[in-house]
């Protein structure tokens, strides 16, 4: 790479009243190293200046010194840039460099961090060799020349992407021209207690009568397939179908008379849950200024078995204070139709979400909605309409894992019935407020398939005390 010494030795060779100055000037001067090329060549112009022929040939040397230096420069920050790139490069899950391709194969397949850092060195080492003398903005083979700021930049873009996706997976669906398989299960649980008082209040003070403690635990799971296509890349439909085992334990005091004395009863049931078809529509997509804005449409049908006209029964005959329904339900009776505003913003690492709901329950009308036996009441039932409101982050540990955080709350309203010839009436204690936080996980398997684990707690009363969630997923 030393090309100025060679010059110095031709211009001394051609030029002979020059030739005694030169090897003067480099017998006196020390043999020092570290004397840069750019300062040999001006000697060697200034040696040479009282030949004109010869000037010319000096000025190109001069010139070919400047851009020896100028690309040594290019090389020492090349050689950092790879040396960050093979640093981020270390924590962000990525492989050993796979094999080079045929020609003409897979182009403008995405490249890791390695391989853009192998491409970086042979350059360098090209450079060194002085491959780009004749022209430094074309590499040795003519091909234009690794831009690895620019590459590190759509790396950098593309990782960013497969970690939003990753995490839109769990909030909504990815809107590919594919088929989507998804299965999943959950199980909650609820444990309610109340108090009952039979009797009257004596002088103000003294209570005569009986008081019996109720309390009712339920284990609810789920199992629910789903499949979603994708008709295009905004417009996405789904269907799903659940089937719901449901186990709950009812206990009551005052068996035989005595308060102390309690009975349980447990009761199992199981059977199709409600069945929901979908459809998801993005009417934004991300940029500087927008956020992802998704809306979807989804309708349930009351395939499962309605919780209405179910009758109570007395399991213990000692204890007339425990009143449990002869069957468990496992739907709501009535079709309802959500709709819903989603909306994910990016702020690397971090993506913010958020939700804003409204599900319509259509009142219907029911045989008979009496719990007692042997008695038929026949009215219409409006269950209340529900307000869901969530949001969250979700932090992208990298292209195949993430975690989220979020709160989610749900506002239901007082269900109605309406027996024929009578006006509307409110259920008392039908109205409730659910919200929860959820913590979960997201992780993707070499495979292909997508497994999303949630873990909710209850934060009200009537939120159940916590919900496991798992799911996986798979695209065709």
């Amino acid at each position: 790479m030393r090309a100025a010494p060679l010059s110095l030795v031709l211009a001394a060779t051609l030029a002979a009243p020059a030739h005694a100055a030169g090897a003067s000037a480099l017998n006196e001067a020390p043999l020092d190293e570290a004397r840069s090329d750019e300062a040999r060549s001006d000697e060697a112009a200034s040696a040479a200046s009282s030949s004109p022929p010869f000037a010319s040939l000096h000025q190109r040397m001069l010139e070919m010194s400047r851009e020896l230096a100028a690309q040594r420069a290019e090389i020492a920050r090349l050689r950092g840039e790879v040396d960050e790139l093979e640093l981020a490069g270390r924590g962000r899950g990525l492989g050993p460099p796979q094999a080079a391709a045929p020609d003409g194969a897979q182009q403008g397949a995405p490249r890791d961090a390695r391989e853009l850092a192998q491409d970086a060195r042979r350059k360098a080492a090209g450079d060194a060799r002085g491959e780009g003398q004749a022209d430094p903005g074309k590499s040795g083979d003519g091909a234009a020349p690794v831009q690895i700021g620019q590459a590190q930049r759509d790396e950098d873009a593309q990782r960013r992407e497969q970690e939003k996706a990753l995490v839109v997976r769990e909030h909504a669906p990815l809107f590919e021209r594919r088929f989507t398989f998804d299965a999943g299960i959950s199980y909650s649980y609820y444990d309610r207690r109340q108090l009952a008082l039979s009797g009257f209040l004596a002088l103000d003070a003294i209570f005569l009568g009986s008081i019996n403690l109720d309390q009712t635990k339920a284990s609810v799971g789920t199992f629910e397939l789903s499949g979603r296509y994708g008709l295009s890349d905004r417009l996405s439909i789904e269907a799903s179908l659940p089937y719901v085992y449901r186990d709950s334990r009812f206990v009551s005091g005052g068996a035989g008379g005595a308060s102390s004395v309690v009975s349980e009863v447990r009761m199992r049931s199981q059977g199709v849950g409600d069945a929901s078809v979908a459809a998801y529509y993005q009417w934004v997509k991300e940029s500087q200024r927008w956020p992802d804005i998704v809306t979807s449409l989804r309708v349930r049908a009351p395939t499962g078995r309605d919780p209405f006209g179910l009758k109570l029964v007395q399991p213990d005959a000692d204890n007339n204070n425990l009143n449990i329904p002869e069957d468990l339900p496992t739907g709501s009776g009535v079709w309802a139709a959500t709709f819903n505003v989603s909306a994910l913003r990016t702020y690397d690492p971090v993506i913010l979400f958020g939700n804003l709901g409204y599900t319509y329950n259509q009142p219907r009308d029911f045989d008979d909605i009496s719990p007692v036996a042997e008695q038929v009441s026949p009215a219409r039932v409006a269950l209340g309409n529900t307000v869901q409101l969530s949001g969250g982050l979700a932090i992208a540990l990298n292209d195949r894992s993430a975690v989220s955080f979020s709160v989610a709350s749900a506002t239901t309203g007082a269900t109605h019935t309406t027996a024929p010839g009578a006006r509307k009436r409110r259920v008392a204690g039908s109205s409730s407020n659910s919200t929860t936080f959820n913590i979960g996980a997201s992780y993707v398997l070499p495979s292909g398939w997508t497994f999303n684990g949630q873990l909710a707690a209850g934060l009200t009363p009537d939120a159940p005390n916590f919900v496991f969630s798992l799911r996986g997923s798979r695209s065709f």
